[in-house]
């Protein structure tokens, strides 16, 4: 499975804790993220990680061209809902193309772990079909 990371600045260090308690369930699978979320996770987790430019330099619009074309499985977006920043990933174009193609998306950790936990019993699996 194709999973994305991405987190505002605020839930950066929110993010690497999440994928050092799920290292095991994530090494699994093929992880992409945005360059800075990516660059902080693989420094902490060891986890080989596809990153793609910084979220403000245009990494969201790589992520959601690699979502349109259904080639990621589960988004995990762990956002600023209170004050985020201008330079910060735009959230409603990924929402909407995650919509749109069916793509499981967490935004919160209660989201975030429901969506890691089901995708390690194979919960997700349906996603394997549809990508054919």
């Amino acid at each position: 499975m194709h999973i994305a990371l991405i987190a505002h600045d605020a839930k950066k260090v929110l993010m690497q804790n999440f994928c050092i308690a799920y290292r095991s369930i994530l090494s699994k699978h093929e992880i992409f993220a945005t360059e800075t979320t990516g660059l902080l996770v693989e420094e902490v987790t060891n986890l080989s990680i596809h990153k793609f430019l910084a979220g403000h330099l245009g990494g969201e619009k790589q992520l959601g061209s690699e979502i349109e074309n259904n080639n990621m499985d589960l988004v995990i977006f762990l956002r600023d809902p209170i004050a985020p920043k201008s330079h910060e990933p735009e959230i409603t174009t990924i929402f909407q193309l995650c919509d749109v193609h069916n793509i499981p998306l967490a935004t919160n950790m209660a989201t975030a772990e429901l969506l890691i936990k089901a995708l390690d019993r194979g919960d997700l699996d349906w996603r394997n079909l549809v990508r054919m």
